[in-house]
């Protein structure tokens, strides 16, 4: 049997002007919206680091030199590579991810900018195809999957976000994928943006390939009060009380 490689890159997409969140002229990328004392991307950068992730690549686009900037007072010994998305502002993370192709040629965690979770959940993730879903909850919202009875493995996505159907668990938006897997979605990344379908999000093509049967993922189940996505100042306000519950890292 094939062993696979360990994750030590990771590849945060953080090109989206986060407007739901921040408002005004001098509004940061929502990966530097404060929550529990430190940004968003602080907190990854530490949870990385925890984990032996040696290198991260970040897509940027809306006041990437503002991300630039604070990665490089906290990144320490993990390298930092950039991707600019300069049409962050009439794409989506679709777009964000296919313009990674290039950087990123080895097994890799996928994490957004808006994501926090506990540090220990990441250990699991760390083998490649695997997917962070977790049991839904009322202020969740967007693409759910179907996992399978044992609750080990992505039977297939719903892209509407389906909340009743039996199995359905929430997207936490984190993934690992092997390179062998990371062809292939580069290669069904190409299709959707030479087609012009480039405000879709990465998830369609999840979605086909999964259906196809030609990507597997395996579950990863975050318990449901130990990650948030934020996108308005309730969830920033929200995630706060949360993570006083958490443990000290």
């Amino acid at each position: 049997m094939k062993r696979e490689q360990p994750v030590s890159t990771a590849l945060l997409l953080a090109a989206g002007a986060g407007t739901r969140l921040n408002i005004g002229a001098e509004a940061l990328p929502k990966c530097l919206a404060d929550v529990g004392g430190q940004s968003i991307l602080e907190r990854l950068f530490n949870n990385l680091r925890a984990h032996g992730i040696r290198r991260l690549v970040i897509v940027t686009g809306y006041r990437g030199d503002r991300i630039r900037d604070a990665a490089g007072q906290i990144a320490g010994d993990i390298q930092v590579d950039y991707v600019d998305n300069p049409d962050y502002a009439t794409t989506n993370n679709i777009y964000s991810l296919w313009l990674a192709k290039s950087q990123v040629r080895e097994p890799f965690l996928l994490v957004e900018s808006d994501l926090v979770f506990e540090r220990s959940l990441l250990r699991a993730m760390l083998i490649p195809d695997k997917a962070a879903v977790s049991e839904i909850l009322p202020w969740m919202n967007g693409t759910t999957v179907r996992l399978d009875d044992r609750l080990q493995r992505v039977e297939s996505f719903d892209l509407a976000g389906s909340r009743d159907a039996p199995g359905s668990f929430k997207t936490v938006n984190v993934y690992s994928l092997s390179l062998d897997s990371w062809d292939k979605v580069v290669a069904r990344l190409e299709e959707h943006i030479l087609a012009g379908r480039i405000n879709s999000y990465y998830e369609v093509v999840f979605f086909e390939l999964v259906a196809e049967n030609a990507l597997q993922f395996g579950a990863v189940v975050f318990p449901n009060d130990r990650w948030y996505e934020i996108d308005t100042p309730a969830e920033q306000q929200a995630a706060n009380q949360l993570l006083a519950s958490w443990p000290v890292d």
